[in-house]
């Protein structure tokens, strides 16, 4: 038996998204929360933490981002980037008559919240960074980069299976089958006899673009643009609310120099590390879990 509802709404130019709603188990009047997932992920991620979030009296809407789960696929790819997202979000919180909310973002869904902050900040009361910041290791972008948007359909569950553990091995070595059996079925959707990626393969479209780009210019001998400086809007999402960084101990993605970078530029963040996991942690280990709750604590 499925604990939420379907809540479906429009992105600014019409485009119908989706959304997981859990209803909060206890009438207590707190802070909602809005779950964003990372890049090739959906609303599934949440389906253990959710309940929790909802079971301490608060209203939860674990989003699939345009692209991705039961939301549309965006006729233009290079729609694909955060900014589009968070103006996404921000129709979500107006449809679902949200003004202030706890955001928990995973990698992407991080990036989003912080652009959010830019934009809206009176709406963001309190915020989980899930192995996500304002700098990224090249080596985990480089890993990411390398199987978003490839094969995408399997034509046994076996393959399915064996797949998601390829790509996943490394950030959770201490799954067994049935872990993956679940965790497969977080990332598949079967459709006309076969498994395919809940995603659209085009959601890879800008980043393969800018790699084209950054390549055309060395090759001519001109000096590749650098990434957007994204700590102005991590200084500004720390700044005057409640902040948490889960880092996966394993993460590839940010290292233990970068978590320490983070800390030093915000000093009151809140920091908790999952041993034994990579990029990213489910947000329902205990380390994990102790932490969120304490942050919850401060935003009624």
């Amino acid at each position: 038996m499925q604990d939420f509802t379907d809540f479906f709404w429009t992105s600014p130019e019409g485009l119908p998204l989706h959304a997981r709603d859990y209803a909060p188990r206890e009438k207590a009047q707190k802070l909602p929360v809005i779950c964003i997932h990372g890049l090739t992920r959906n609303a599934r991620d949440f389906e253990d933490l959710a309940p929790r979030l909802a079971a301490e009296g608060r209203r939860v809407l674990a989003v699939d981002v345009r692209g991705r789960g039961l939301s549309a696929r965006d006729p233009n790819p290079m729609n694909y980037h955060p900014g589009t997202y968070a103006a996404d979000i921000l129709a979500l919180l107006e449809a679902a008559k949200i003004e202030k909310a706890v955001f928990i973002g995973t990698s992407m869904g991080g990036l989003i919240t912080m652009v959010l902050t830019s934009i809206m900040p009176e709406a963001i009361a309190a915020a989980v960074l899930n192995d996500v910041g304002p700098e990224l290791s090249p080596i985990g972008l480089a890993r990411i980069a390398g199987y978003a948007g490839l094969a995408s359909r399997f034509e046994t569950w076996d393959e399915a299976v064996a797949y998601a553990r390829a790509i996943n091995e490394a950030a959770f070595p201490g799954y067994g089958p049935d872990d993956w059996d679940v965790f497969a079925r977080r990332l598949f959707d079967e459709k006309d006899g076969a498994f395919v990626l809940a995603y659209d393969p085009d959601i890879s479209a800008p980043i393969k673009a800018a790699a084209e780009a950054a390549a055309k210019t060395q090759a001519e001998g001109g000096q590749a643009l650098a990434p957007p400086d994204m700590y102005p809007l991590f200084r500004a999402l720390a700044k005057d609310r409640p902040l948490l960084l889960v880092r996966g101990g394993i993460s590839d993605l940010i290292d233990p120099a970068i978590a320490e970078r983070m800390r030093a530029a915000a000093p009151h963040m809140a920091y908790a590390e999952v041993p034994g996991v990579g990029h990213a942690p489910m947000l329902t280990e205990p380390e994990a879990w102790a932490a969120i709750e304490k942050l919850l604590e401060t935003a009624s």
